[in-house]
């Protein structure tokens, strides 16, 4: 497949990158940073309490904010699971990633079990960059990219151990029958059940709601092995990424942490009528994933300073695409993504930008803000930078010099590219303050930009589309510089719409 990039910056080792590596190792040689990259799954922009959230707690997050650096503007690749997960991991944004949608094989049963579409052989990932400088590599999580027998298999995708599902539609229960080691199926305490089941109002009993709870709970299993490969790979240097499946729904968690919430939110019981696992605390339960997933970045902090490796470590948290709409979560009841508009499966803000939180001590100044306008996809360039390596070709630039706090370093995106296939196809560009944003084209590619102020209307209420044909003429201009055609069918959009806007 033929894809047309363009790079935003050639990552040399400069100055900053060499106080970066200046620190020693017990050789005397120049010591790269262990690096762990923790990814939530359908966090909300405003669910963690430093981003503003009132009822759902998240100490060890706020703790690691205060600790480091809070991106205000930073943005997933795609508001949607596996493209956003492979837009981090390659580099790219929606208009060149081999990923761009949900692309579903198989189905739900253990013995359907099948995955999403494989990432290619060709595709290049960041644990591939850092394997080129001799890092250990290991994944513990969701993954959704290809299954064992694939050519997507995070072992032929740079990674030398991984733990978790596979498939994101297993995913759906995090209680499952099994988790996926290195290709090896590794059996979990409780049999394969069906969480998309709805139960009677009339008739549910407190037997029929516990139905949807195991013993082993996968995130927590996932944690386990990844405390495990720091304590193997403690003299470094290793690449962590942590793709938690939390809080994605089902509405699942242990007990202890349900009871944390337990009375203090007025809710009713979920019967599973907008699919997954019914549950009768469903506000109780998803305030205890997220406060669970606190506890796991915690344990994963204090594990790195019991080792004493907190100053050559850098830990980065972030969320594939914002709150869901389903399963029984209430956006709205907690206010999860602010006033920000749209959810996950929407380009609009709330389904795009997420947090980011970078800690490193004594690199990263602590307690810091910034609006560095940003986005998933530079991750690539920014480890290549870090460990003094030439960028591949990406759609990323680094924000190194921001992490640490040099400005007048930092180079700037000119725009972001948004490009979803799905809910009726979707694009999006983020023009410095400016927003444009366009819907249901596959029905109709000759649909209108919408155009918002982020400065003066971050929510996005305000259609300013006619005042300024200008920006609108130059973002059809973007859309037809970054879009590279998509072999899938399903896919495919973009190219009607470029055709509609031709003169």
């Amino acid at each position: 497949m033929m894809i047309r990039f363009i790079i935003l910056s050639c990552t040399i080792l400069t100055l900053t990158s060499l106080s970066v590596m200046g620190q020693k190792n017990k050789k005397g040689k120049a010591a790269l940073p262990n690096i762990i990259y923790i990814y939530a799954d359908d966090l909300g922009y405003e669910e963690l309490g430093s981003y503003g959230q009132k009822k759902i707690k998240t100490p060890h997050l706020d703790q690691m904010a205060r600790e480091g650096i809070r991106f205000t503007d930073h943005y997933t690749g795609t508001p949607v699971c596996a493209p956003a997960r492979a837009m981090l991991m390659l580099g790219l944004h929606g208009g060149h990633s081999p990923i761009r949608g949900n692309f579903e094989l198989g189905g739900f049963k253990d013995e359907e079990e099948r995955g999403q579409k494989p990432l290619p052989d060709e595709s290049f990932t960041v644990a591939e960059l850092l394997k080129q400088k001799g890092y250990a590599t290991a994944l513990t999580g969701k993954w959704g990219m290809g299954m064992g027998d694939t050519e997507g298999t995070p072992t032929n995708q740079g990674f030398d151990y991984y733990y978790g599902y596979l498939d994101q539609k297993q995913a759906h229960n995090l209680y499952p029958s099994h988790l996926w080691e290195n290709n090896v199926w590794d059996t979990l305490s409780q049999p394969w059940f069906n969480v998309h089941v709805k139960l009677d109002p009339k008739t549910a009993t407190k037997a029929d709601f516990d139905a949807f709870k195991g013993k082993d709970y996968a995130p927590q299993k996932m944690t386990e092995k990844a405390l495990e490969f720091i304590d193997k790979s403690k003299d470094g240097p290793f690449f962590l990424y942590m793709p938690y499946s939390l809080p994605h729904v089902s509405l699942q968690a242990p007990e202890a942490y349900i009871e944390q919430y337990k009375g203090q939110f007025e809710e009713k019981p979920y019967y599973g009528q907008q699919g997954y696992a019914p549950t009768q605390y469903p506000f109780s339960t998803y305030a205890a994933m997220i406060t669970f997933l606190d506890a796991q970045v915690g344990m994963v902090m204090e594990k790195i300073k019991s080792l004493g490796l907190d100053d050559n470590t850098i830990i980065m948290f972030s969320s594939d695409n914002g709150t869901t709409f389903n399963g029984g979560v209430d956006a709205k009841y907690f206010n999860s993504v602010g006033a920000l508009r749209g959810l996950k499966m929407d380009v609009y803000e709330g389904g795009i930008r997420e947090p980011f939180i970078a800690r490193w001590p004594g690199k990263i100044k602590p307690n810091r803000v910034t609006e560095h306008l940003s986005a998933q996809y530079d991750l690539m360039a920014t480890l290549a930078e870090i460990t003094g390596q030439q960028a591949p070709p990406t759609d990323g630039i680094s924000f190194l010099p921001e992490l640490l706090g040099k400005k007048n370093q930092q180079k700037k995106h000119e725009y972001l590219y948004f490009e979803y296939p799905e809910k009726g196809g979707q694009l999006a560009i983020r023009l410095g303050k400016w927003k444009g944003v366009k819907v249901n084209l596959k029905n109709n590619p000759g649909n209108p930009w919408q155009l918002f102020d982020l400065e003066t209307d971050r929510n996005e209420t305000n259609d300013l589309a006619v005042k300024h044909p200008d920006i609108l003429k130059k973002m059809d201009a973007i859309v037809k510089k970054e879009h590279t055609e998509t072999p899938v069918k399903k896919w495919q959009f973009v190219s009607e719409v470029i055709a509609a806007n031709e003169p």
